[in-house]
């Protein structure tokens, strides 16, 4: 993996979280002489329950540089879905994996999206020669790139990668709320929103839920008694 320059700067500073991404960096690695540059984003670290998406997507030399790609958390739902579809029919190349609870409970949360990280630039076609990875990690691959902190706010290729993750996971998640109706995944999407406690607290876990999580106090509800749900 190669140094990441400035990134660490993009951190510490709010400011740079207001610019819509670029295509700098993609620019920067094809004048280092590479030619398939992906970007790669999860949605879904956080919640209870629910897989943890990861996308790829190549934008290409063709790519109309106006569309509006941004951190899919600063659209609205119906601006990613547009998004969505624009991103699929226009970009060069582009790949969604789905890691499931079970296998999030099995390899740990980072573990699981670095495998689907991993999956993503193994399996996109054409294969990319760099990869610019949202956060501060990179996964053990050959291919070369670098790991972009705020990457989603800052590249349109990994925020491409975050609208495809993030919509594909919303929608996997008011799919099964149709078959786990007790749980309201349609609202919360699996995060563990107050309603979402509540949830668990009256009728348990779904086979969706994620056993390694752990919920904190839910002295909110007046539940004493629960000073920490152990989803084991």
């Amino acid at each position: 993996m190669e140094k990441q320059p400035g990134s660490k700067n993009a951190s510490r500073h709010g400011h740079q979280h207001n610019f819509s991404p670029t295509l700098e960096l993609e620019t920067a690695a094809q004048g280092r002489g590479f030619q398939q540059v992906a970007g790669v984003d999860e949605a879904g670290r956080g919640p209870l329950a629910g897989p943890v998406m990861v996308a790829a997507v190549i934008l290409g030399k063709d790519w109309n540089a106006e569309h509006p790609l941004n951190d899919s958390k600063k659209l609205s739902s119906t601006k990613r879905e547009q998004l969505f579809d624009v991103i699929c029919s226009e970009a060069l190349a582009f790949k969604i994996v789905s890691i499931s609870a079970e296998e999030i409970d099995r390899l740990n949360i980072l573990q699981a999206t670095l495998h689907g990280m991993l999956r993503c630039l193994t399996e996109i076609e054409p294969a990319p020669d760099y990869a610019l990875v949202d956060g501060n990690r990179f996964p053990q691959t050959t291919i070369r790139g670098e790991a972009v902190v705020k990457g989603d706010a800052r590249s349109k290729s990994i925020a491409a990668a975050s609208i495809l993750a993030k919509v594909t996971r919303d929608r996997v998640m008011v799919e099964n709320a149709k078959r786990y109706p007790e749980w309201g995944f349609e609202g919360h999407k699996g995060y563990p929103t107050k309603q979402h406690r509540a949830a668990i607290e009256k009728y348990g876990l779904s086979p969706l839920h994620r056993r390694s999580f752990r919920l904190k106090s839910l002295s909110k509800l007046d539940r004493s008694s629960t000073a920490q749900l152990n989803l084991l």
